[in-house]
């Protein structure tokens, strides 16, 4: 279970340089016990590099790194008490299953009695009992992956780090994995420290998410604080798929103008009043109104179809408002086409203000 009073792993004001270039700035992170942290961005942000910190396989420039209290920001990555799981699977290829499970605990002058019990129970846990006596080439990708979670699960660590582990699967493969992923946390209950650019695997899994962008922490918090209260057009733009629609404008007091269109702002929960001038309003393609509740929504606007996008259960009906193509989502069974005049709605207090020059939420 999730303890907000105690910390896990903390980490304070940490630096990170590599001759001139700085990867990490003046990082500040407490992740609390039984906690699932993912750490989210795009290629080069600094997750996978704060991770190795956290691990111990990179010397931080500055700054100090606790886990379980303890100050290990010099000590080595086995004497952390951590479990690390990477992309690669990274199996012994001429070891069975069980070699794989049990050869760190064999290094380690383990006793054979707790070697046994520890890979059976890791095994129980992801269920791959049958597989024990294969060899890494007798597996598919996901029960690899299984084992190299298990490696880390035998040394019944506090803190599990897991750098990308879905990411050379197939998209089936990926969801069935996160879900036993999700499932293994809340049976151990532990604390884990997931690395990721795939948003979804984020939102799915996490009871907090770090977006990162340069180095630096863009936002900590839940799911639905990162989904709905995004605190900058980063975050905004690169949660969501497909990003959010943005109209660039101005505020003057609680009402927005772009072009022709006017919302009226006095239900938005301002995250600071009094805010005026250039302002970017963001508005997700689901929350944009179709069908017959458009004609009852707070703003209402007739705009022309230039494209659709048929996805299943969803259909992406691309059109023009405020000289802005706006990404609108329907349902699956929509008949809209290419030409169309639609009749849309929008309802203001859900959408997202910015300051257009400082990127901030207003």
């Amino acid at each position: 279970m999730l303890d907000t009073n105690t910390p896990s792993v903390q980490i304070r004001d940490l630096d990170l340089q590599f001759g001139d270039v700085k990867v990490l700035q003046q990082l500040n992170l407490d992740i609390y016990k039984g906690e699932f942290l993912v750490l989210l961005g795009s290629s080069g942000c600094g997750k996978s590099t704060l991770l190795n910190c956290i691990a111990g396989l990179l010397d931080i420039t500055d700054g100090q790194i606790f886990i379980g209290g303890e100050n290990v920001t010099w000590a080595q990555p086995s004497d952390r008490g951590i479990g690390m799981v990477f992309q690669s699977y990274a199996l012994y290829p001429q070891m069975t299953v069980e070699g794989n499970l049990s050869f760190g605990l064999k290094n380690a002058k383990m006793p054979k009695a707790e070697i046994a019990k520890r890979v059976a129970r890791a095994a129980e846990v992801l269920q791959i009992e049958p597989l024990l006596k294969r060899k890494p080439g007798a597996l598919s990708g996901g029960q690899r992956q299984r084992v190299a979670i298990g490696r880390a699960l035998v040394r019944d660590v506090d803190v599990f780090l897991f750098d990308e582990p879905l990411s050379n699967l197939d998209a089936k493969l990926r969801a069935d994995l996160r879900v036993e992923l999700k499932r293994l946390h809340q049976q151990l209950q532990n604390t884990m420290i997931y690395v990721t650019h795939d948003q979804v695997e984020a939102m799915t899994l996490a009871d907090r998410i770090a977006i990162m962008k340069g180095g630096k922490i863009m936002q900590l918090g839940s799911p639905d604080e990162i989904y709905n209260r995004p605190q900058n057009l980063y975050v905004a733009d690169f949660i969501g798929s497909p990003s959010m629609n943005f109209l660039r404008g101005t505020l003057d007091g609680t009402t927005f103008t772009a072009g022709d269109l006017r919302l009226p702002m006095e239900g938005y929960e301002f995250a600071h009043q009094g805010a005026s001038g250039d302002t970017t309003v963001g508005i997700r393609p689901e929350h944009v109104i179709t069908g017959e509740l458009a004609a009852k929504a707070p703003v209402t606007a007739s705009v022309l179809v230039d494209l659709v996008e048929p996805m299943g259960s969803d259909t992406m009906v691309y059109a023009n408002l405020a000289d802005v193509q706006m990404r609108i989502r329907m349902d699956g069974n929509a008949t809209v086409k290419a030409g169309d005049t639609l009749e849309i709605g929008i309802d203001p207090s859900r959408a997202s203000m910015f300051d257009t020059a400082s990127e901030q939420r207003i």
